[in-house]
């Protein structure tokens, strides 16, 4: 499986800023994979890896003190091989486990400059919490699952990819079809490499299905690793609520009635931190930077992935499967879901939506996205520009917009008089990067 993600490694490898690396994200996104794929592909000599998760008597390495050379030293005896800086990568797999491990990174910068060094791990924050953070010693990354185009490449489907990373263009039908199909694959296997995989190999929905619910099974089983600082419980029934509510407005209150408001928001800003979820808030388009704008209080929120929607919402695959709309399965969650998940991967590490409450009526346009120094709304609907009045309320209170988007099913078109360009939703990734 080919992953972008190796291109920003090889950028951190040929850097002369390069310092340790530290990459994050959910469990079984692929970060173990794409690194060792990386190392093996992209040095000259090996690929030395300290997993703390299977050998965790190792941890005693870093005890005595932060020493690189000493550090060094053990740990080519324990490997029975030599180190070299330079040629060599080492890679300290699973190192939330160690914590002494992430702050010896400071040290590898300051006194081993010339070694190339990557660790990973997921639940990162919550080892992070109880350390003294080697900030400005060390470079962070984050990994998702795999997008739309990394999934058509190992669907072999090289051309298509081509396709939706190229400068949106009104295509033949059949090629338009072929996309929106392959779009509708993707939506219920979603981007967790283990069920792409098993979607390649045997084009079964349910042994798909099968593999989803266990990756489901193992975030709850982590969920031991949270304590004490949340009841399992109150986390299960927040990861839950989430996936049942995405691209709709987060209230505490109603992730659980067992549970306070505030006990709530604990499992909830615990799964965020755990990359499990990813927030996305409210702000105003009248300026920039959109953070500064936006909202603590008022936000939606992302799985991690749209391929395990299914198996938290419980809903008959079946019964979506069959929608003859691709952007109205699960009543358009699912398809907000994909374009921001697509906006993530495309390296927009906050996303911002606008909404506007008055008594008489409401408005809310799903993302806000800024590139060079403009901000563009974008809406993922199906239909024609008509149905859009949020977003052409957002554009008449904002007249100094240049252009709007809107994500749907329907060919590529623009409409120039109403500052509008209809896209195929499969072009979002390339949306993100370049804002058309």
């Amino acid at each position: 499986m080919k992953r972008l993600f190796t291109q920003r490694l090889k950028g951190w490898k040929d850097s002369k800023y390069r310092k340790p690396l530290i990459v994050r994200g959910a469990r079984q996104v692929g970060k173990s994979w794409v690194i060792r794929e990386f190392g093996e592909t992209c040095y000259e000599g090996k690929v030395h890896i300290i997993d703390f998760e299977r050998k965790p008597e190792w941890f005693k390495v870093f005890d005595p003190d932060l020493d690189p050379v000493r550090i060094m030293n053990e740990l080519e005896m324990l490997l029975n091989e030599k180190i070299t800086p330079g040629k060599d990568l080492l890679f300290f797999d699973e190192v939330q486990a160690a914590p002494r491990a992430i702050m010896s990174l400071r040290y590898f910068y300051e006194e081993m400059p010339e070694l190339h060094l990557i660790a990973a791990g997921s639940l990162l924050e919550f080892a992070l919490k109880d350390i003294s953070f080697p900030v400005g010693r060390v470079q962070i990354m984050s990994l998702g699952p795999m997008n739309f185009y990394e999934f058509l490449l190992a669907r072999k489907k090289k051309k298509l990819a081509e396709i939706i990373i190229s400068p949106p263009e009104e295509l033949p039908e059949t090629v338009h079809t072929l996309l929106i199909e392959h779009l509708r694959h993707y939506m219920y296997v979603g981007g967790m490499p283990e069920c792409v995989g098993v979607w390649c190999e045997t084009q079964r929905m349910t042994h798909v299905f099968e593999v989803q619910d266990s990756l489901v099974e193992t975030y709850r089983q982590d969920f031991s690793k949270y304590a004490p600082y949340s009841d399992k419980r109150s986390l299960n029934h927040a990861m839950t609520m989430v996936a049942k509510n995405v691209g709709r407005q987060i209230k505490y209150t109603r992730l659980s009635d067992e549970f306070s408001g505030p006990t709530n928001k604990k499992a909830y800003e615990l799964l965020l931190m755990a990359r499990i979820f990813h927030k996305v808030r409210s702000a105003s388009p009248a300026s920039l930077p959109l953070a500064a704008t936006a909202s603590e209080s008022r936000f939606k929120s992302l799985l991690v992935d749209l391929g395990l929607m299914r198996s938290l919402n419980d809903i008959p695959a079946n019964i979506e499967y069959v929608k003859n709309d691709l952007l109205a399965m699960y009543n358009g969650a699912l398809a907000e879901q994909f374009a921001g998940q697509e906006f993530y991967s495309a390296g927009n590490d906050q996303l911002f939506y606008w909404t506007r409450e008055s008594k008489s009526s409401s408005a809310e346009v799903d993302y806000l996205l800024a590139k060079n120094n403009k901000i563009f709304p974008v809406e993922v609907k199906g239909g024609a520009s008509g149905k859009l009045k949020s977003l052409h309320l957002l554009m008449k209170q904002c007249p100094d917009i240049e252009q709007a988007y809107v994500l749907s099913t329907a060919p590529y078109a623009e409409i120039p008089e109403k500052k509008l360009c209809m896209l195929p939703v499969y072009y979002a990734y390339q949306l993100a990067q370049t804002g058309h």
